[in-house]
């Protein structure tokens, strides 16, 4: 995993701007730690950071080939997991000077085009220039697990891995707009796909790729989930869902550094890790795995409809019954409500509050042992996993089930924007812009086709959300995660597996438990979803609170021109307990949230416009 900017223009000579390339450069350091290269043209500059984890030695970027005496440069930020096919299939054709997968993007886009991404199964974004055809070609994973950010203006396109990359470029206002407002109160932390907040950055959309020449940039879609009849019945299904899941955990195992897993103790997890440990064990060697949880947690923990117990009982399970070589990782409230503002700075953007801090902590603490780690994302939204997906009455409400707060969040809007938005037709829209997206067949049952659109919902905002969550918080220390679930295949198949099957015997994920009952013990493989954990300390509303109170307390305060002062006041004053983000982020986390949203205005001085 890596870092990767550029900046494209056919006017001017890009070449005198280096010292602007190297800021860029050091702003993306975190996500790639090992190495560093530019390459400048006079039409095009390139910029890479590098965290090796394939072919140390060679495959270092940017990445040039030279065939047919035209030149060809890669900056690539990702991980292919079938490079020996892409490779098998370019045998005929070229040479191999590394077995890195970057050079066998390269000299697939060599061979292919812009087809090359219909080959490749990964995690990947990455831009080629050709310098014959004067042209950049870009590309981001159908799942969007790696992120590819851009700026386009006065002839000229600046891409980025995040946007405070982008944000180093001179010509890139640092400005939001209504709808970045809109975003930043009303769908945050989640974003509408292709939105980058900030007034003219964008993100190539999952599944999206372009190129940008003296005509300008054309984006197109390569890539989205599609009805088709599926026959098989429930034995069949089983087969084929274990030989996907199985096929894709061993494919995200091969590295040159050492691999290790995340162990919440919950079913995607445990089910990656119990996989990760067999592979290894045939190997001789071990599994590292890891686990966080929080000071005092076990004192202040309560059960609730969505988290009805504690990880540590089910973690202590897997790590016996695997025999892993097994590492905890306590936060304790202080570290915690310091890392908001770290968050704030991997994510580019104000976020999930201690949920994006726990976590950013807990990867820091996990790169001490590795570079590699397999995590279980993605698992809830394909197999049908959360509640909304099995409560009828959430699953008909038509909005964002994990967001029914418009009214609420409506009431934050401050004076700068006031009367420029209309919350619930900005809500509403998006929503149903994406419902509508869902593809369908004719004979698609009510309960088939609203299940589809909850699979097109949840891929296109709540999973970005979790995924930017996890590229961010780990690639800040240099930790590559890879999401096993989040293999587009498994996503094809599942979107087109009948509702029954997957909530088989009435639980959540079903299917996906029948499919790996082998893998697991009872007690694991049957226990009831529980989300990512947070703390219940109420040391962490206390300081958080204060921390928003002096943040009132100052002068000239950008927030409160974004943010309503009453609304503020009410919420220090714990008026409010109303959901910011579904079972995630509560009253602490909406606190807290306000604190990310005013530091990361300061820290990238944005102007309202």
């Amino acid at each position: 995993m890596c870092g990767i900017a550029g900046a494209i223009s056919f006017r001017e000579d890009m070449r005198r701007d280096s010292e602007v390339y190297m800021k860029m450069q050091e702003r993306l350091a975190r996500r790639g730690p090992d190495q560093r290269g530019i390459v400048l043209y006079p039409e095009a500059a390139l910029i890479h950071t590098r965290l090796a984890v394939i072919d140390i030695e060679r495959g270092c970027q940017p990445m040039s080939c030279s065939i047919g005496g035209r030149e060809y440069t890669i900056v690539y930020n990702g991980e292919l997991y079938n490079t020996d096919e892409v490779r098998a299939e370019l045998a005929e054709d070229f040479a191999f000077d590394t077995h890195s997968d970057t050079e066998a993007v390269l000299k697939a886009y060599v061979k292919w085009g812009a087809d090359c991404v219909e080959h490749f199964n990964g995690i990947y974004a990455f831009a080629v220039y050709d310098r014959w055809e004067r042209r950049v070609f870009l590309a981001r994973d159908r799942m969007g697990v790696k992120p590819l950010f851009y700026w386009q203006g006065g002839g000229k396109l600046v891409f980025a891995s995040e946007i405070p990359a982008l944000l180093e470029y001179p010509d890139i206002p640092h400005e939001i707009d209504e709808n970045g407002a809109a975003e930043l109160l009303l769908m945050a932390p989640g974003r509408t796909p292709g939105c980058g907040v900030i007034r003219g950055i964008e993100e190539v959309r999952p599944g999206w790729c372009g190129s940008f020449d003296e005509e300008g940039l054309r984006l197109w879609e390569y890539w989205r989930l599609r009805a088709y009849e599926l026959h098989e019945n429930f034995d069949q299904t089983v087969e084929h869902v274990r030989e996907l899941v199985l096929d894709s955990i061993r494919r995200q195992l091969v590295s040159d550094v050492p691999v290790c897993t995340f162990l919440s103790g919950g079913l995607d997890s445990s089910l990656i890790s119990s996989v990760a440990a067999a592979e290894l064990k045939k190997q001789g060697k071990q599994l590292s795995t890891f686990s966080v949880d929080y000071r005092d947690n076990d004192r202040y923990f309560q059960k609730s409809h969505f988290q009805p117990d504690s990880d540590p009982e089910y973690i202590r399970c897997m790590a016996e019954y695997l025999d892993t070589d097994h590492h905890w990782t306590v936060v304790d409230t202080p570290e915690l409500v310091s890392a908001l503002y770290d968050a704030v700075e991997a994510r580019g953007l104000p976020g999930m509050a201690d949920v994006d801090a726990s976590l950013l902590l807990f990867c820091r603490e996990i790169k001490k042992y590795g570079t590699v780690a397999l995590s279980g994302e993605c698992a809830d939204e394909l197999f049908g996993g959360y509640p909304w997906y099995r409560d009828e009455d959430i699953r008909m409400t038509d909005g964002f089930p994990w967001a029914q707060s418009t009214a609420y969040r409506s009431t934050f809007i401050g004076g700068h924007f006031a009367g420029r938005i209309d919350p619930e037709e900005y809500v509403y829209s998006a929503y149903r812009r994406t419902a509508d997206y869902a593809m369908k067949l004719p004979d698609d049952s009510d309960t088939e086709s609203r299940m589809r659109e909850m699979t097109q919902l949840n891929c296109h905002w709540f999973m970005q959300t979790l995924l930017d969550r996890k590229d961010r918080m780990s690639m800040y220390s240099g930790l590559e995660v890879r999401v096993p679930f989040c293999d587009h295949r498994i996503a094809e198949y599942m979107y087109n597996v009948r509702w029954e099957y997957k909530d088989w015997q009435g639980r959540e994920k079903g299917l996906l438990r029948t499919a790996m009952a082998d893998w697991l013990p009872e007690k694991v493989l049957w226990r009831k979803k529980s989300p990512y954990p947070k703390t219940h300390n109420p040391a962490f509303l206390s300081a958080v609170t204060e921390r928003l109170r002096e943040v009132l307390n100052e002068k000239d305060s950008v927030l409160t021109e974004l943010v309503d002062r009453a609304a503020l006041e009410r919420l220090v004053r714990h008026e409010d307990s109303v959901q910011w983000y579904g079972q995630l982020m509560n009253l602490p986390q909406t606190i807290a949230f306000f604190i990310q949203l005013d530091n990361w205005l300061k820290r990238y001085r944005i102007v309202l416009k």
